[in-house]
């Protein structure tokens, strides 16, 4: 539907969407950008994007949505909304469905590799059966299936399986590290991540593609044992090795590191055309910290 720069319509411009919204916008798209905030809206004007105030999980807020070109789903949970995450996830972006234009091009819904299960330690890919622990894989998957379902926008989504984001500002027990108070044990296990800065450029990817497939495991490609990573971070700021306690069996680092598995980004990289600038984890550490 686009002549000339592209329209965009962010939900979710937090870590990762903040970022896509910063590239389109560089390249001269115009970025229509949702939230709840008044304030944000304010400073999302001053940078010039097109805010708009609304909440998926309120129906009567999303009835002059903008036609764009690309619609990017990258709604985190807000724990302290009192909502439940499904609402957020699942009835949310069903809201969003039913209240974007028809004439809209290309959605592309940011997912989570939580919807898989433990694989011991084997390697996963997009056709690896999913069976989710967590609640936010749980709703991830469910929206992803909203998505494969929908008459309207099953043949023009792509649903992206984030791995772990990391980068500037978000390093999981950093500050722990360098004060060296005890972080729950995480066990043995792959830890698979991905560059916040990656993560946005695959966005970019997805909306440009001619043809993508409708699902792809976003990730650097090189998972890591959990205890290594936490060293290599030790390691960049000059830190002691990492001090550790024992897990809450019921904690969300127990459960996470009961999943034992290997992400394979091989389809983001052959079809998708995904080029990490941060291809591993150390790369990553060494660009934010300096090392």
């Amino acid at each position: 539907m686009s002549t000339g720069h592209s329209r965009r319509l962010i939900f979710g411009c937090g870590y990762v969407g903040l970022r896509v919204a910063q590239r389109w916008r560089k390249q001269g798209d115009v970025v229509f950008a949702v939230t709840r905030s008044a304030d944000t809206a304010a400073q999302f004007a001053a940078d010039g994007l097109q805010p708009i105030i609304a909440d998926v999980t309120d129906e009567d807020s999303l009835g002059d949505l903008p036609a764009v070109d690309t619609v990017l789903f990258a709604v985190g949970y807000d724990r302290t909304a009192g909502k439940p995450i499904e609402d957020v996830y699942v009835a949310g972006l069903a809201k969003v469905l039913d209240h974007l234009p028809s004439h809209c091009g290309r959605l592309i819904y940011i997912s989570s590799t939580g919807v898989f299960g433990d694989a011991a330690g084997q390697v996963v890919d997009e056709q690896t059966p999913c069976d989710p622990r967590r609640s936010g894989g749980k709703a991830c998957l469910a929206a992803e299936e909203l998505l494969r379902s929908h008459p309207s926008w099953q043949a023009k989504h792509v649903s992206l399986r984030l791995a772990g984001i990391y980068g500037p500002g978000r390093i999981p027990r950093a500050k722990e590290i360098a004060a060296q108070i005890a972080i729950p044990a995480p066990g043995a296990g792959a830890l698979n991540l991905i560059h916040v800065d990656d993560a946005a450029e695959t966005v970019l990817l997805a909306a440009t593609h001619p043809a993508p497939q409708s699902l792809y495991i976003i990730s650097d490609g090189h998972p890591v044992e959990r205890t290594e990573y936490y060293a290599q971070i030790a390691r960049s700021l000059n830190a002691p090795d990492p001090v550790y306690e024992a897990a809450d069996p019921q904690s969300p680092a127990a459960l996470r590191a009961a999943t034992n598995r290997r992400m394979s980004n091989a389809l983001a990289v052959e079809h998708l055309g995904l080029t990490p600038q941060y291809p591993d984890y150390r790369a990553g550490l060494a660009a934010i910290l300096g090392m």
